[in-house]
């Protein structure tokens, strides 16, 4: 398939950078398989939209897309949400329920945050896929399933698997493809039509059609290292576009919260708002645990949901 087709196919990933490329071209080879892929890359690179793109390029299209955050399900309810429940399995289920695999039969299951699962809760997944069926909590029928399985992750599994955090027999069986997404900021030759991408979706939505970005608006946010990736520049695109109150954006109408970008992402600027320096905390303490929710969350002494929900206020 030739770069113009595979352009046209995922129009709705915005990229022509040579890795952009790359990473079209695998989706291609991969998508109408029934190989398991493991989409890895930071935070805010787009790892559910090429989950979606593999979906909607598979022989499973008109089936369901299922995405399952990992991360946010509680470790008590981890075999209730995935496998479902029978009436009486526990004190709250009051009926039946289907779980996960289940209701994404025929379809695509992606299971977000793979590397939040907890060690002891590993086994039970592997276990599922293995043998392709699993048994509703209280119950003791087997339902087979029939789910093509993507997986996503921030964070480095073989680093986890040398610390005993991760099985390694879980790797392998989940990661038959491998698809890397680069950070924006190794891919600077698509923050311009990202960014016009983000303008033309905001100017539609808050009524400003007319709003046009300057040259040198365009080259501040070339020279910044966007270390919240694709989520952070959408999150100041939409901001700008609030905010601005004539038709050409300048440099001085873009503001990136709380970060010096001629110094880098570790130096905070003179503000003493308190959003900004919350913002800055969490994102240095997610950073210093690779990514990892549940111990970031622990040493803010934050819940694991409470902490999501500062990541979803901040666009992180």
């Amino acid at each position: 398939m030739i770069s113009a087709d595979i352009d046209r196919e995922y129009h709705d990933i915005v990229g022509s950078s040579g890795s952009m490329q790359e990473i079209f071209e695998i989706i291609n080879k991969v998508a109408r398989t029934e190989a398991n892929v493991l989409i890895l890359g930071d935070n805010g690179t787009g790892k559910e939209l090429i989950a979606r793109a593999l979906h909607r390029s598979s022989n499973r299209a008109d089936k369901v897309f299922l995405n399952v955050d990992m991360g946010a399900i509680a470790e008590n309810l981890f075999e209730s949400e995935l496998f479902g429940h029978i009436k009486g399995a526990f004190t709250d289920a009051k009926e039946n329920r289907m779980g996960r695999f289940e209701l994404a039969a025929g379809g695509t299951l992606f299971l977000d945050e793979i590397g939040n699962l907890p060690l002891h809760l590993q086994s039970k997944l592997l276990a599922a896929l293995q043998n392709r069926e699993i048994t509703p909590v209280g119950s003791n029928k087997i339902i087979p399933i029939d789910i093509r399985l993507i997986c996503a992750t921030n964070q480095s599994l073989f680093k986890m698997i040398q610390d005993k955090e991760f099985r390694e027999d879980l790797l392998y069986r989940i990661n038959t493809v491998e698809i890397q997404l680069p950070p924006l900021r190794d891919r600077a030759e698509d923050i311009s039509p990202l960014a016009d991408f983000f303008l033309k979706k905001y100017a539609r939505k808050y009524q400003k059609q007319n709003v046009r970005f300057s040259a040198d608006s365009i080259r501040k946010l070339e020279n910044y290292q966007w270390p919240g990736n694709i989520r952070e520049l959408q999150h100041v695109i939409e901001r700008t576009i609030i905010m601005i109150n004539a038709d050409t954006i300048k440099p001085e109408d873009i503001y990136i919260s709380g970060v010096n970008t001629e110094k880098g992402e570790d130096e905070i600027t003179g503000s003493h708002n308190l959003e900004e320096m919350e913002e800055i905390i969490i994102k240095k303490v997610i950073k210093s645990h690779r990514g990892n929710i549940s111990k970031a969350a622990k040493e803010l002494g934050l819940t694991r949901a409470s902490l999501y929900r500062r990541l979803e206020k901040y666009g992180i």
